[in-house]
């Protein structure tokens, strides 16, 4: 039995009988006016996060959500795209794709706004999917991507960016993980396929997204998920693993890099009522601008001492220099 083969018999079994322990979110779930949500998709969010934001979700968006869980994204996104095949979810474990369904007619009940032909659910796998160039706004996977080994992990993520219109956006929300990860862990099908011993360093997820052709990271949030400790697995330290949530917006890569944004701020404090780097970024005085790294790194290099330049905080909202 292959690796993918563990994780697709874990989830037909998770399909069939809930659980509620498999994967526990470390995000509240989003509240939206007249949006009932079936206590059953609450006990089927099999996810690390949330990869559902208002802002990601303007004008009718076209929405692609691979490894469909219990329904509640999908629904959470119908509140956002009222339209008939306005959400496309793709699962490979028919049983997942049948809950759903069934899922989807309790929806119903509870929301006189919604259509269970909203959403179009469609069986295929996320390193081939079933899906036109170039027809997606926004695409979204939530704890899905980290169960790959790293050449299907690279498929999975080209594939997303096939199926994306140009700057459409890929939302993610994953386990990671910037210790070594042991091999006897990494090589366990079952650790991998409860998303977690597939982590892998932020540095190297965020690489994977640019080395595809995002131009454009923003980290959105990152916080404690679980620990992998000496006591319950097969390791000589207590290993931390974080989700993120992570957007990667298909724009083209300019030619000094990627625009990354890790919740770094510059605020300038001189003597003139702005500063202009000739570079596109003009700063108010004393009026924090959201910065990426690249263009931290370029204030930085000018040595300036009425320039403040934060740390990463991993939890950018918006505002950013480009």
């Amino acid at each position: 039995m292959s690796y993918l083969d563990a994780t697709e018999d874990l989830y037909k079994k998770a399909a069939l009988t809930p659980d509620v322990g498999l994967c526990c979110t470390t995000t509240p779930v989003w509240k939206f006016p007249e949006l009932e949500i079936p206590k059953i998709m609450l006990e089927m969010n099999y996810g690390c996060g949330s990869t559902v934001n208002p802002r990601d979700l303007v004008n009718n968006p076209k929405i692609l959500y691979v490894g469909v869980g219990g329904g509640m994204e999908l629904l959470q996104f119908s509140y956002f795209s009222r339209q008939k095949g306005g959400v496309t979810g793709i699962d490979i474990v028919d049983e997942m794709l049948d809950a759903s369904k069934k899922n989807f007619k309790e929806a119903e009940e509870l929301n006189p706004w919604f259509k269970s032909d909203f959403v179009d659910l469609k069986k295929g796998d996320a390193l081939n999917l079933p899906v036109e160039d170039e027809s997606i706004d926004v695409a979204a996977q939530n704890c899905l991507f980290n169960i790959f080994k790293l050449d299907d992990l690279k498929k999975a993520l080209q594939e997303m960016y096939r199926v994306l219109k140009p700057h459409g956006r890929l939302v993610l929300s994953d386990p990671i993980c910037d210790q070594d990860m042991p091999e006897n862990l990494r090589n366990d099908d079952r650790l991998r396929a409860l998303c977690l011993s597939g982590s892998i360093p932020l540095k190297d997820y965020i690489k994977m997204l640019t080395d595809v052709g995002f131009g454009t990271i923003e980290i959105r949030a990152k916080r404690p998920y679980r620990i992998l400790d000496t006591n319950h697995y097969d390791t000589d330290e207590n290993i931390m693993i974080e989700s993120v949530e992570v957007c990667a917006i298909k724009d083209p890569i300019q030619e000094d890099g990627a625009c990354v944004f890790t919740g770094k701020s510059a605020i300038y404090f001189g003597s003139e009522d702005f500063f202009d780097d000739k570079k596109g970024h003009v700063m108010m005085q004393n009026q924090p601008l959201a910065i990426c790294d690249k263009t931290a790194g370029a204030l930085a290099d000018l040595n300036r001492d009425d320039i403040y330049i934060s740390e990463s905080t991993y939890h950018y909202d918006g505002g950013g220099c480009c």
